[in-house]
């Protein structure tokens, strides 16, 4: 804990919000990271270029290198290496003076998705559900301090949520992220709850830790979790986790709907049953 208190000090030390939020999630981060590996070991381009890639995103489509640099805090002159790199190998462009990602970064999530059980078992179960309750739907897993998407079907063109493969949402208030945050084992969900950031995204979603937790504790008990209007207004979606054969928690599955065309409760009569299905048939699969 005294760890975590120093981090988010730290954190808030940064000149301004979205610096606050970047530091923080940085550090959060540092909680999941996999055992210490030897430096000697490690391949630092190979980590730039990949921290590099994810400076991309919809608010930074086009970077220069001195842009893309500051992002992930390294020298320009590395970054313009790394980049060049990127476009050299077919994963981004260049006019010469800012780089955007090109068509090629696809392969990346194409073989994720091909390679990793969990997509490749659940795609079509996913547009079945998908088709079958005309809503969207999702399958998400826990990465770092956010959840991230990892597979997704869309049957209805009336969400405004551009989510998709590899699309990043906050824990605290994504119903994905309540069940997954709900289902760590205590000391995890400890580390994970004190150093969160609790943003407001939206006049409904929930800043306050101590309602937050008990709502934690309800999605514990009643094994779904909801999120009325809290990432974007109009957008309700409810959760539930998904276990292997040993009961381990691996994901979770999503269905998300326009606010007008269903309420939080019908959602929990109408959906919940098709989910707790998907749930059963995965767990049977998915060792």
């Amino acid at each position: 804990m005294v760890l975590i208190k120093l981090l988010l000090r730290i954190a808030q030390n940064s000149q301004n919000f979205f610096d606050q939020h970047q530091c923080a999630l940085s550090l959060m981060n540092s909680l999941f990271v996999a055992p210490a590996v030897p430096e000697k070991d490690l391949i630092a381009g190979l980590t730039k270029g990949l921290r590099l890639i994810e400076a991309f995103d919809d608010m930074h489509t086009r970077l220069t290198s001195s842009e893309a640099a500051s992002r992930v805090g390294i020298s320009p002159a590395a970054a313009r290496r790394c980049l060049l790199t990127l476009c050299q190998n077919g994963y981004a462009q260049t006019d010469g003076k800012r780089y955007w990602l090109d068509h090629g970064i696809l392969r990346l999530s194409y073989a994720y998705s091909v390679s990793t059980r969990l997509p490749r078992l659940l795609q079509s179960t996913l547009d079945a559900l998908s088709e079958r309750t005309r809503e969207s739907a999702s399958v998400v897993v826990l990465h770092g301090a956010q959840v991230m998407v990892a597979a997704r079907s869309t049957a209805r063109k009336s969400l405004t949520v551009g989510l998709g493969v590899g699309s990043r949402l906050p824990l605290h208030c994504s119903a994905t992220g309540r069940i997954l945050l709900s289902s760590l084992p205590t000391a995890e969900f400890e580390a994970v709850f004190s150093a969160m950031h609790l943003n407001k995204l939206t006049p409904h979603t929930l800043t306050d830790p101590i309602r937050l937790r008990k709502l934690l504790k309800t999605c514990i008990v009643n094994g779904y979790a909801l999120s009325n209007q809290e990432i974007e207004l109009g957008v309700r979606s409810i959760a539930v986790p998904l276990y292997n054969m040993g009961g381990l928690v691996v994901g979770a599955l999503s269905l998300s709907s326009r606010a007008d065309r269903m309420t939080s409760g019908e959602m929990i009569e109408q959906l919940l049953p098709a989910m707790r299905r998907c749930q059963s048939w995965v767990r049977t699969r998915l060792s």
